[in-house]
This record gives C-alpha cells, sequence and structure tokens, in this order.
C-alpha cells in the first residue's frame, strides 16, 4: 500500500538543516530518527501535553523497542518537509506511531519520500517494569484519530496535573 499524506490528520513542518546531511547535501540515515522525535512530540502537544513534561512528572514514560524506517526518495539540504504522524495502535503497554515525511505541499495523495514505524513500550523509569498506557492517553488518542477533535485536558485531571508539575 502506498503511504499518502490523507492517510495522516496530524502534521508538522521541519527544514532539513546542514548538519543533517552528508557532503553532498542529501540527508544521512540517522537524521530520521530525529525527525521522528520532532513529529512525536509535536503530535502530543497538538493534543495538550508534553511527552516530556509528563515522563518527568512520572505519570508515564516510554521507550523506543523498535523502529523501521524505509527509504523511498532522499530529502536535501534546505528543503521544507512535512512531517505527517498518527498512532496506528494502543496495546496494554505498547503504542505504535506511524510517521510519514513528504515533500512541502498540500497535496493529499502525494506519496511519502519516507515512512517510519515505531514501537514504544511504557515502562517505570526507576525499576525498568513495564506500565499500562494510560486511559486518558488512549482516549486523547482515540478521539484525535478517530474524529479530529482534541478533547480538553482539563477532562483528564491526572494527566493535566503531570502537564503542569512536569
Amino acid at each position: 500500500m502506498t503511504v499518502r499524506r490523507s492517510h495522516y490528520r496530524f502534521g508538522t513542518p521541519v527544514r532539513v538543516r546542514w548538519q543533517e546531511c552528508d557532503a553532498q547535501g542529501i540527508a544521512f540515515n540517522g537524521s530520521y530518527l530525529g525527525w521522528l522525535e520532532v513529529a512525536q512530540a509535536e503530535y502530543f502537544r497538538n493534543l495538550g501535553f508534553s511527552i516530556y513534561r509528563v515522563a518527568a512528572a512520572g505519570y508515564f514514560d516510554s521507550a523506543v523497542a523498535k523502529v523501521t524506517i524505509e527509504y523511498k526518495a532522499p530529502v536535501r539540504v534546505d528543503e521544507m518537509l512535512d512531517l505527517r504522524a498518527r498512532v496506528a495502535h494502543i496495546g496494554n503497554t505498547s503504542l505504535i506511531l506511524n510517521v510519514a515525511i513528504f515533500p512541502e505541499g498540500e497535496n493529499p495523495d502525494q506519496p511519502a519520500l519516507t515512512t517510519i514505524e515505531t514501537v514504544y513500550v511504557g515502562f517505570y523509569a526507576d525499576t525498568g517494569a513495564t506500565r499500562r498506557v494510560p486511559d486518558p492517553i488512549r482516549t486523547l488518542v482515540g478521539r484525535w484519530e478517530e474524529h479530529g477533535e482534541v478533547l480538553p485536558l482539563d477532562a483528564f485531571p491526572e494527566l493535566a496535573a503531570a502537564q503542569a508539575d512536569g
């Protein structure tokens, strides 16, 4: 299946910087993990909270368990990219985030330049034990992915408090 921009509700722009490229001005493979981080952080900011703040507050933290990257076409220094992100699945303790990278533009049928699938596993930083993805995060993600609606964070007092404390 060809991944297209229209498969994603959320997107954020990023410019390819020289430090992310090789001597020929083409982005090197490690750069894509940085863009994954940008897409992930902005996706959750769109839902009203920072993954960094809630992790620092002890509400929920996750670790990368697996990353699969498919490079379909190169990107070059100074190009504007559209990082698209969606949560494809939430299991008991895991979450699958899909990121697709497109050239800047509005074409909904534009095929992706690169696709990234990442499996995150919830865990307790102090013990390393796995932990369940909290229900408020499940609800926020589900509403966004199904309806494109961002629910108010104050409807989830524990998550809101973690956001404020982090």
